[in-house]
């Protein structure tokens, strides 16, 4: 029991360089905050959100006039996830990985915090994914269950993209993209204008396999992505109230059979039917009506006083292309509640940039070591996450 964590940092730091096996997108370019020291788990910290503001004439007067009234509204993000990897070292153990002429208990332990970071960043990363997809604006894609830019030298798919957050209003620095590796194999394998020198203007493509910066989004590969499975909503439609731009909530007929579920991408006969939205809610049952609920910023075209048949993307790939304030992740260290550690220590993940608490419990004849962290993930801005389903 006379080791301590201080005693072994050099060997998490060996760890820490090769950590973090699978490819990480989502955590490097969303928006982090590291110090939200005032929420403890299953507390909220809150952040402003702005109404949109409407203009008005401007009428020349001896005085000025009082200024619109307007109600900022709360977000919340939750710190509900705090989470450990744990294990366990007797002495004796310890003592006889020591021995001999080649002693593996400093490679072993290394491999321990390797896969403990590992299982952490993978859980962070897959988080922010399912975020992103089940809060984004509007989506783009050619065939749903066959992979993107299959099309040589054809990068519309990631064009459409773009037009999603420009005519959403998103700032245009700091965006993402962040892919499957279906969809980046073809990236690689099938756009030659990104990977042949004289067009792209560099090598980075070619001799690495990074495609760094493509309209304005940098290029991620994020191995969590995969398929998602779409409702079974067959023949539904919209009631005929009729609906004006910017409308999230829309009433169904009793008509179809099937589900909606979050997360799924429809698109709207008539005036619609160009745009393909992401529901924030649908309905267990469409033949008995309910409501579907749009991600913000809504319908992009009024919706005529007439039912309007709803069309389901089938069950595909979720690709994101967001600018970072649309995805969030806020972490710290756990709060030990000067409990009964023998020792504590911080360790960086250089792959994803995160940092993890390690801790050592001295016991009776052994020691057990846990590496944990509080995190919590939000989507608190849908207009400036799409996605590209393939």
């Amino acid at each position: 029991m006379s080791n301590t964590i201080s005693a072994i940092l050099p060997v998490l730091q060996d760890a820490a360089a090769v950590v973090g096996r699978e490819q990480v997108g989502f955590i490097p370019s969303c928006y982090q905050n590291m110090s939200v020291a005032r929420a403890g788990l299953n507390q909220t910290v809150n952040y402003p959100v702005v109404p949109t503001l409407a203009s008005a004439s401007v009428t020349p007067a001896a005085t000025s006039s009082s200024g619109t009234d307007m109600t900022v509204a709360a977000g919340t993000i939750s710190m509900t996830n705090l989470k450990k990897v744990s294990w366990n070292w007797t002495g004796e153990q310890m003592a006889a990985l020591r021995n001999g002429d080649i002693a593996p208990f400093k490679d072993i332990f290394a491999q321990t915090i390797q896969q403990a970071m590992r299982t952490l960043c993978n859980e962070i990363e897959t988080a922010l994914w399912q975020k992103a997809y089940l809060n984004a604006s509007r989506a783009y894609g050619i065939t749903a269950g066959t992979a993107p830019f299959a099309t040589a030298n054809d990068l519309t798919e990631l064009s459409n993209l773009k037009r999603i957050l420009d005519d959403n209003g998103a700032p245009p620095g700091d965006r993402a993209f962040v892919a499957g590796s279906d969809a980046i194999v073809n990236l690689l394998g099938k756009q030659t204008i990104l990977t042949k020198v004289n067009e792209s203007g560099g090598e980075a493509a070619l001799r690495q396999g990074s495609l760094g910066r493509v309209f304005g989004f940098d290029v991620y590969n994020s191995t969590p992505i995969t398929s998602v499975t779409a409702g079974t909503g067959a023949s539904a439609t919209t009631n005929n109230a009729g609906y004006a731009a910017g409308a999230t909530t829309l009433t169904l007929a009793s008509a179809g059979t099937g589900t909606l579920l979050a997360g799924d991408i429809v698109s709207f006969a008539s005036e619609n039917a160009a745009y393909k939205y992401v529901l924030q809610s649908g309905d267990t049952d469409v033949s008995d009506g309910g409501t579907a609920v749009l991600n913000g910023p809504g319908l992009v075209k009024a919706m005529s006083a007439a039912t309007k048949a709803i069309t389901v993307v089938g069950t595909s790939t979720r690709h994101i292309g967001f600018q970072k304030n649309g995805l969030h992740l806020v972490m710290r260290a756990p709060d030990t509640g000067d409990d009964s550690a023998s020792d504590t220590a911080e360790v960086q993940d250089p792959k994803s940039g995160l940092v993890f608490q390690l801790a050592r419990y001295g016991q009776y004849m052994q020691s057990s070591w846990e590496l944990r962290v509080l995190y919590g993930t939000a989507a608190p801005n849908s207009h400036l996450i799409s996605v590209l389903y393939g």
